[in-house]
């Protein structure tokens, strides 16, 4: 079963790693630094409505331990 990602905007993804524990440490210019409490670090290119591209996506899933399913079910 190929499970599509979904096409959504740094605020929505921000929600969801807020919803497993990852808080927001620092700004960068336009990319947005979050830590959870084991140290585990995502970046967020951080442009509002901005769709992201799907490989930037992709990264933030790998790097916060997500399926693509558990992110989706979060998203809701």
């Amino acid at each position: 079963m190929n499970i599509k990602l979904p096409r959504i905007a740094a605020t929505d993804a921000i929600k969801v790693l807020g919803k497993i524990g990852f808080f927001l440490v620092r700004k960068s210019g336009s990319h947005e630094i979050y830590k959870n409490k084991r140290g585990k670090r995502i970046t967020i290119p951080y442009h509002r409505k901005k769709v992201l591209h799907p490989k930037i996506l992709k990264s933030i899933l790998i790097d916060s331990g997500l399926s693509i399913d558990e992110f989706n079910k979060l998203l809701k």
